[in-house]
C-alpha cells in the first residue's frame, strides 16, 4: 500500500513537472510583446484611473497613445508637461494652446423656481428620475453633486447659490464631472479666457424667463454689441467663441438678464448706457452738420 502512495506521488510529480513545462513553453510562444514606452508613458499619466480619457484606467490609456489611438494629450490630468515630455517619447513635437477647465454652464441655483422640494438621494441623476427633476428649468443644475463625487481632484463644490462651480486652480479638465453630469451643463474652456455665459437654457426667451430670474433669452444683445464677432445666439442661447473673444466684457455690459459672466454691476451698466448715448448724439450731430 505504501508503494502505491509513492508511485501516486510519483506520477503526480512528473505530471506537475509536464505540465509546468508545457505553460512556461506555451507562456513564450504566445508571449504578447509589450512595448517599452508604454511603461514609460504609465509614469508620466496621472495615476487616478479618473476615466476622463475615455480607455480603462491609465494603463489603456497609455496603451492607447502607444497604438496611435489616442493623443499624446489624453490624459488631461498629467499636465502641459508630461504631455510633452509623452510626445519626446512618441517622437512627436510638444503640444501647444491653452490650458483648459471645466466650467459649469448654469447660475441658476437659488435664481431658478422649483417645481417640488425634493426629498430622497443626494444625487443629480437620482433627482432627474423623479418627474425629470425639481426645478422649473430643464437645463438648470440641480445642485445635488455628482460633479463634486466624480471629481478626484477637489476642484468641484457647490456654490453659495446652489450651483456647481469649479475651482481653475484644482481642475485638470479630466472632465469626469462632465459625464457625471445628467443635463450635460459641464463643458470645458480655456483658463485664459474670464467671459463665459453661465446659462444652457435652449427654450425660447418667455419661457427661459419665467423659469429662471437669470436665464439667457436669445434676445442678441450681446451678438449686436461684440465688435469681434466672438458671440452669437444659436438654439435659443448664447455662445461664446473663444478663439475670437478678446475679453472686452461689453456683452456683460448689455446683457438683461446677467447671464454673461462676469455679470456687469448696475453702475457700470449706466455708465456704459451714458458713454453709449454719447456717442450716438455725437454721431447724430455730425449727421446735421454735414447736411
Amino acid at each position: 500500500m505504501v508503494s502505491n502512495i509513492i508511485a501516486a506521488v510519483l506520477v503526480l510529480g512528473i505530471l506537475g513537472a509536464v505540465f509546468g513545462l508545457v505553460l512556461a513553453v506555451a507562456s513564450k510562444v504566445f508571449e504578447v510583446k509589450k512595448d517599452p514606452r508604454e511603461e514609460e508613458i504609465l509614469g508620466l499619466l496621472a495615476g487616478a484611473n479618473c476615466g476622463g480619457c475615455g480607455f480603462p484606467g491609465c494603463g489603456g490609456c497609455a496603451a492607447a497613445i502607444v497604438a496611435g489611438e489616442a493623443p499624446v494629450t489624453a490624459c488631461a490630468p498629467a499636465g502641459a508637461e508630461n504631455a510633452a515630455k509623452i510626445a519626446k517619447i512618441m517622437g512627436q513635437e510638444a503640444p501647444s494652446g491653452d490650458r483648459q477647465v471645466a466650467f459649469v454652464r448654469c447660475t441658476g441655483g437659488v435664481n431658478a423656481k422649483k417645481r417640488y422640494d425634493y426629498v430622497g438621494v443626494k444625487d443629480c441623476v437620482s433627482a432627474t428620475k423623479v418627474a425629470g427633476g425639481p426645478l422649473e428649468c430643464a437645463f438648470g443644475c440641480l445642485g445635488f453633486g455628482s460633479c463634486v463625487s466624480a471629481c478626484q481632484f477637489g476642484a468641484m463644490s457647490i456654490g453659495p447659490n446652489g450651483t456647481a462651480v469649479v475651482d481653475p486652480e484644482k481642475c485638470t479638465a479630466c472632465m469626469a464631472c462632465a459625464s457625471a453630469c445628467p443635463r450635460h451643463l459641464i463643458t470645458s474652456v480655456p483658463v485664459s479666457k474670464k467671459v463665459h455665459v453661465g446659462c444652457a437654457n435652449q427654450d425660447k426667451g418667455k419661457a427661459a424667463m419665467s423659469v429662471c430670474s437669470t436665464s439667457c433669452i436669445g434676445c442678441g444683445l450681446c451678438q449686436k454689441e461684440c465688435r469681434k464677432d466672438a458671440i452669437h445666439v444659436e438654439k435659443g442661447v448664447a455662445v461664446i467663441d473663444y478663439d475670437k473673444c478678446v475679453g472686452c466684457k461689453l456683452c456683460t455690459k448689455v446683457c438683461p438678464r446677467d447671464a454673461i459672466l462676469p455679470a456687469a454691476t448696475a453702475e457700470e451698466k449706466e455708465k456704459y448706457k451714458a458713454i453709449k448715448k454719447a456717442q450716438a448724439e455725437k454721431a447724430k450731430a455730425a449727421v446735421e452738420a454735414a447736411k
